[in-house]
């Protein structure tokens, strides 16, 4: 097990490179599975999360290469596969996009239902209903979710709730299927839309992705494509984060400013002086910080992926904010961690109340999620004092070597092995 310790109190300086976005790479990854030749993705995350749903390809049949840092050749031609293991899916709730591919492909898929970060129910049910509107027949076995079709027809599918996979997943079975399909509350997150674009790179013909109404009209057969995956907003609007509360001066480079405008104008409401110039996003704080409510929702609101990094940036402004979480019922896991260093944090169902203090205090904390793992390391940088983050396993699914770029910007961080623990003996 490895942890990170930081050495909090250096404001950042200097510029920084946002890598791929996990949340493209991962749903264009599983779409090879529709095609028959080569896909070839470049600026692609060296993610805990991308190196398992390369396991899982490699699984059902697909060959996949890594000629350089970054780029993967995905071959499907050959895939015969239909189960996604337990083993695989429990690590990484996006294994269900393949769900979708395999029941328009082969006719048949048998996906266990998924795990991740444990941040609350997200049940599939919605992925199964629109399986079942487009004419699959769907059991629940022995933990499984299991579809059969002999054929995929057209259907209009109004979605209960706009999920980003659900959608994903619809999207990618309906473009094989015959006829036309309309997803109504479709999401509207920019990775939605990156998945249609690779899709009709491939020859699919979807309309209106990015938007709440997505039309599709299948086709025959889909053919290989290349494909470049856009920057990661969750990590752009991280980094803006650390900028922000470090008191520091950061450029953020090779972003889409335009997927931030709801964290871009928290973090200017809260005292920073944001610049932005193309695909650059400059932040810098000279004052203090000032206490801004938050409430998370659907894209384009402000996304629920930025509520645990914009609570650490609250717990050192001056006033109280209230942050409310309306996407997961079981997302302020992070608040206990961050009371150890001092914060002052009342949650009252769906509400934390955030007092801000003068200071926060270094400790040893345990990351509980992905999300989670950014705050703590974010108000380690503002801490007075050593922080310690353990299971840092979690971070490494979403954000690619982020203590080096945390370094490159002066943050005085590093990655070290756990000191064995002593084990006390009773006589």
């Amino acid at each position: 097990m490895e942890r990170i310790v930081i050495q909090g109190g250096t404001p950042l300086q200097g510029k920084i490179r946002i890598s791929g976005a996990k949340n493209a790479a991962l749903p264009i990854m599983a779409a090879s599975l529709l095609c028959h030749g080569r896909c070839s993705l470049s600026n692609v995350p060296a993610l805990r999360d991308v190196n398992t749903m390369v396991v899982l390809l490699r699984d059902l049949g697909v060959v996949i290469g890594q000629p350089e840092p970054g780029r993967l050749e995905l071959d499907a031609s050959e895939a015969r596969g239909h189960r996604a293991s337990y083993d695989l899916v429990r690590t990484m709730r996006a294994s269900v996009l393949v769900l979708g591919p395999l029941i328009a492909r082969f006719g048949r898929a048998e996906v266990s239902l998924p795990g991740g970060c444990a941040i609350g129910a997200r049940p599939i049910n919605i992925h199964l209903m629109g399986l079942e509107k487009l004419g699959a027949t769907i059991s629940i076995e022995n933990g499984y979710a299991c579809a059969e079709a002999s054929v995929l027809k057209g259907a209009k599918i109004t979605l209960d709730f706009p999920t980003v996979t659900g959608t994903m997943n619809i999207m990618m079975a309906a473009s094989l299927a015959k006829g036309s399909s309309v997803i109504e509350n479709a999401a509207c997150e920019p990775e939605v839309g990156e998945l249609a674009s690779a899709l009709n790179l491939m020859g699919a013909r979807i309309y209106g992705a990015g938007s709440d109404r997505i039309e599709i009209h299948g086709v025959e057969s889909l053919s290989g494509m290349s494909y470049e995956i856009m920057p990661d907003r969750i990590e752009t609007g991280t980094f803006l984060v650390a900028g922000a509360i470090t008191g520091g001066d950061i450029t953020v480079q090779g972003c889409r400013p335009e997927h931030l405008d709801a964290v871009i104008n928290k973090l200017r409401e809260a005292g920073a002086e944001i610049f932005i110039r193309d695909h650059d996003i400059r932040i810098r704080r000279l004052g203090e910080l000032h206490a801004v409510d938050v409430k998370t929702g659907v894209y384009p609101a402000f996304a629920t992926d930025m509520q645990a990094q914009f609570m650490a940036l609250m717990t050192i402004a001056r006033g109280s904010s209230v942050i409310t979480e309306t996407v997961f019922e079981n997302r302020f896991m992070h608040v206990a961690e961050l009371l150890r260093m001092g914060a002052d944090i009342l949650v009252e169902g769906n509400n934390a109340v955030v007092r801000g203090v003068e200071q926060l205090s270094g400790a040893p904390l345990m990351a509980t999620d992905l999300r989670a793992s950014a705050s703590l390391i974010l108000a380690g940088l503002a801490a007075q004092g050593e922080t310690t983050v353990s299971r840092i396993y979690h971070i490494d699914r979403g954000y690619e070597k982020i203590e080096k770029k945390l370094q490159d910007l002066g943050a005085k961080i590093r990655r070290e092995k756990e000191p064995e623990k002593n084990t006390v003996q009773t006589v």
